[in-house]
């Protein structure tokens, strides 16, 4: 039985969520201790329950210690399955962070999955759907399966209530993508989506975007969602390229300003921008587990978060492959997969 630190590093879900997805996959057994030291509510929460759960259907695994609060959790999995699930966090907890724990074994199973979740669709500190639809799942396509995303109904945090729906048509075997180049520019665009909030937040959103960002009015739009959406608001800001999106996104906070939200959403686009990298930190993170299960691969990125480096020491647990990181010009890195010698 693997034995997993949950304080290494980060010391976040992630630990437990990238431990599930492999053990899933490959087999192995494995025990993780000190969940979540790392945050100021230590332990299992209730999305993190739910990929548990999540992954105890999708395996017909065998789990010890799953309850909320919990610090400790052992899961031994079994036979992967494709097939009909539908998973409800009970809270505005993130669907996409439960979704990152199942898909790596979906898109590997031997038959076609569908899976509703409901819980939150838009959470600060977990990949929106946003990204998945048009930076992430266009990747994983390239690699062999078919997985399609629909966001059916937004879930803003605290109300929650969002509904995705996702279709996987897995493949025998992913192939490994190589995202070393950035090519020019090619499509911007913008969105401030709002929901029981007013307009003129969303309008001072865009006011930001396009002072910081410098883009034409056309690339520039307000959303407004039915009231009983919400209440709600996100920024979202696509950077496409030939071989890849980039989405960036603001979250609207209680006692945050809407010049923040949009401000730190766009500094950060243009950083990218800057940087002439095809990848960026969050994508760099979500694309470690899927190369690795291809066995090569590799991207470059700007500087790496400790979560990027955190999952790479989880991978690294788990299968016969090397997370190779160097540091090149300017803060850029060079991320490879490798077998193990």
């Amino acid at each position: 039985m693997i034995q997993i630190d949950g304080s290494q590093g980060e010391g976040g879900g992630q630990i437990l969520r990238t431990s599930l997805s492999l053990s899933m996959i490959t087999g192995q057994p494995f025990r993780i201790d000190n969940i979540r030291a790392g945050r100021p509510k230590p332990g299992l929460m209730r999305q993190h329950l739910t990929s548990v759960e999540a992954a105890r259907a999708v395996c017909s695994g065998g789990v010890f210690g799953a309850a909320l609060g919990s610090t400790s959790l052992e899961f031994t999995p079994a036979k992967i399955r494709g097939g009909e699930f539908t998973f409800s966090i009970g809270t505005a907890g993130s669907t996409t962070l439960v979704l990152q724990t199942i898909l790596p074994a979906l898109i590997t199973a031997s038959t076609e999955s569908e899976v509703v979740l409901t819980g939150g669709t838009h959470n600060i500190h977990a990949p929106s759907t946003d990204f998945l639809q048009r930076a992430f799942l266009p990747l994983i396509n390239r690699m062999g399966p078919s997985v399609r995303l629909e966001l059916e109904r937004y879930g803003f945090f605290p109300a929650g209530g969002g509904r995705i729906r996702v279709h996987v048509e897995p493949t025998e075997r992913l192939r490994p993508i190589e995202l070393m180049d950035a090519s020019p520019i090619s499509a911007r665009s913008a969105t401030a989506t709002i929901v029981g909030l007013p307009p003129s937040i969303a309008t001072r959103e865009i006011g930001v975007l396009s002072e910081t960002l410098g883009w034409p009015e056309e690339c520039l739009q307000i959303r407004q969602l039915t009231q009983d959406e919400g209440p709600g608001n996100v920024v979202s800001i696509d950077v496409g390229r030939q071989e890849i999106t980039e989405v960036f996104t603001g979250f609207g906070e209680r006692g945050v300003s809407a010049e923040k939200v949009a401000g730190k959403a766009a500094k950060d686009a243009q950083r990218y921008i800057d940087a002439g990298v095809p990848v960026w930190r969050y994508l760099a993170d979500q694309l470690m587990l899927p190369l690795a299960l291809a066995g090569g691969g590799g991207f470059k990125t700007g500087r790496l978060s400790q979560h990027s480096e955190t999952n790479a020491e989880v991978i690294e647990r788990f299968l016969p492959v090397r997370v190779l990181k160097k540091c090149l010009d300017k803060g850029v890195h060079h991320v490879q997969i490798a077998p193990e010698l």
